[in-house]
C-alpha cells in the first residue's frame, strides 16, 4: 500500500491507498474520486507497518484511507467503524478528521 505523510504545523495528513488504484479516478453521480499520485504516492508500506502507523497516530492525525486492503488495516487497527465507510463505484474510502 502507498503511504504518504504530509505534515503542516497543527496537524498531520496521512495519505493510504492500495497499490492498484494510485493514479485511478472514479465518478458516480456527481462524486468524485481522484486518487492522485501528488497525495497518496509516497513510501509503500506492509500491512504490519501501516496498522504501527495508524496506532500510533490515530489520536493526533488526519487520515485520507482508499481502497479494500487499506480500509481493512485501519478496522484491524481501530480507527474506523465499518458503517462509517462510503464507496463510489464500489471503491471503499474514509476521511477521519
Amino acid at each position: 500500500m502507498w503511504v504518504k505523510i504530509h505534515k503542516s504545523s497543527s496537524r498531520a495528513v496521512i495519505a493510504i491507498c492500495d497499490n492498484d488504484l494510485l493514479g485511478k479516478k472514479f465518478e458516480q453521480d456527481i462524486r468524485e474520486l481522484n486518487i492522485r499520485e501528488s497525495f497518496f504516492k509516497g513510501t509503500q508500506m506492509s500491512k504490519e507497518e501501516i496498522l504501527n502507523l495508524m496506532r500510533a497516530e490515530s489520536s493526533t492525525a488526519t487520515f485520507n484511507i482508499i481502497g479494500k486492503d487499506s480500509i481493512n488495516v485501519a478496522i484491524q487497527a481501530g480507527i474506523i467503524e465499518k458503517e462509517a465507510i462510503k464507496r463510489i463505484k464500489n471503491v471503499p474510502f474514509i476521511i477521519i478528521v
